[in-house]
């Protein structure tokens, strides 16, 4: 062990005359502890709020949406799906019409955005279906009996009322279904302001369904609001014959979508458009890393702190050693010497430090991401527990920055100790 640092160890083992100097020193390491844990941890929650969103973004939408320039559809749109899956790059592609309904049971009613869907290839470029809480989506899929029937119109009172089974399935998210209040099995009436035209005027269509099942992905903009019907019960509904509001695509490197997003704006030729998840959420995720920033900048005060009462430790203990440091000068140990034995003791106090408090930051994010204890309002935050994404390489940036600053905390006292004259020191011992 080198000199300056086994005198360092000894001035911070050693029981000292004036116990305000240890309780100051067990003050400073229990500081750095706890910024550097706050900084683990806030940066677990600010990497887990990125990566549960993106997670959850990627998995209930698509990478990359075509659509029409115009507002007036996709039309002939079978031989162009099968064209478009032919671009380099792209895995999958689900066509999709959607529109804006009212969804009603009894009293209660809300606003839905429904997706009129093709299910396997929905699955293939989209999670939602596959987070069904309870019943499923099987009914979804066109079957014979019914695909060539006609659905049961609400509009004709007259008319028989058919069983609930002979309505056309709906699957719905699960904040949507609790603020109708309906279950799996219930009946709904959806309204749609794309209405049909009567001897009155333009009347609202509406039309019963059955909700088939319910799903729960855990992202608050799907579950308030986002509702599945077969395609072809959209394009009635809608009074849409055969027409698509887009195209979605799954590609093989998600980072590049913006330019396999262009790819397939050519090959779809003139008319028509593409938008990608990173357009769609460039703002959250801007959002989301100045917040880590700002988190980082604010915490790291903890640690300034922790500093703060590391020189002032430092500070009262050469004081409180100046007759020891004199006699070290006295036998021949050097300026550099005796500064050093100071900075080495600041740089053990911030190792013991930074090490209890890496222990406690990773400790902590690990039960938070396995425990999931900290719950949410999911309608402010969009997710409903909160996330922990602890990375290796934050605790090696805030190691650094707890060492870097503490470092910097002990230039003053052991200057101040190299300052000390062994003959003015000595003078009356």
């Amino acid at each position: 062990m080198r000199f300056e640092l086994f005198v360092a160890a000894r001035y911070l083992r050693a029981k000292r005359r004036q116990a305000v100097v240890g309780v100051v020193t067990s003050i400073s390491i229990a500081g750095v502890a706890a910024g550097v844990a706050a900084l683990i941890i806030a940066l677990a929650i600010t990497n887990g709020m990125r990566r549960d969103l993106q997670d959850k973004l990627l998995g209930a939408s698509s990478e990359v949406d075509l659509m029409r320039v115009a507002a007036d559809g996709i039309r002939d749109w079978r031989p162009l799906v099968e064209r478009l899956r032919q671009v380099p790059h792209v895995t999958a592609a689900s066509p999709g019409l959607y529109g804006q309904v009212l969804v009603s049971r009894g009293p209660h009613a809300g606003f839905a955005l429904i997706k009129g869907i093709l299910p396997d290839e929905e699955l293939t470029v989209s999670n939602l279906l596959r987070s069904i809480s309870s019943g499923s989506a099987k009914e979804l899929e066109p079957a014979a009996a019914t695909a060539s029937a006609p659905a049961p119109d609400a509009s004709s009172d007259s008319l028989p009322q058919p069983t609930d089974s002979a309505y056309p399935p709906l699957v719905m998210g699960k904040d949507l279904a609790d603020q109708i209040g309906v279950q799996v099995g219930d009946t709904v009436l959806i309204t749609s302001p794309q209405g049909e035209l009567t001897p009155l005027g333009l009347a609202p269509k509406y039309q019963r369904f059955r909700v088939t099942g319910i799903f729960h992905s855990g992202f608050f903009q799907y579950d308030s609001a986002m509702a599945f019907m077969r395609l072809s019960d959209a394009q009635r509904l809608f009074s849409e014959p055969d027409l698509l509001s887009v195209i979605s695509f799954k590609v093989d490197n998600m980072e590049r979508a913006p330019e396999i997003g262009i790819s397939i704006e050519q090959a779809a030729g003139k008319g028509f458009m593409t938008t990608n998840w990173i357009e769609q959420n460039r703002p959250l995720f801007r959002a989301l890393k100045e917040e880590q920033v700002v988190t980082f900048i604010i915490i790291a005060l903890i640690v300034i702190v922790a500093a703060l009462n590391i020189l002032i430790a430092l500070t009262m203990m050469v004081m409180e050693k100046t007759r020891d440091i004199a006699v070290l000068m006295s036998f021949g140990v050097e300026l550099g010497q005796v500064r050093r034995i100071f900075l080495m003791q600041g740089l053990l106090i911030s190792l013991i430090g930074t090490a209890l408090g890496i222990i406690l930051g990773y400790a902590a994010s690990w039960a938070g991401g396995h425990y999931h204890f900290i719950h949410l309002s999911a309608e402010v935050y969009s997710i409903d527990t909160l996330p922990f994404a602890p990375r290796p390489l934050d605790g090696v940036i805030v190691a650094a920055v707890s060492i870097g600053i503490s470092l910097l905390a002990t230039l003053y006292p052991s200057s101040a100790a190299a300052r000390i004259l062994p003959a003015e020191a000595l003078r009356y011992e």
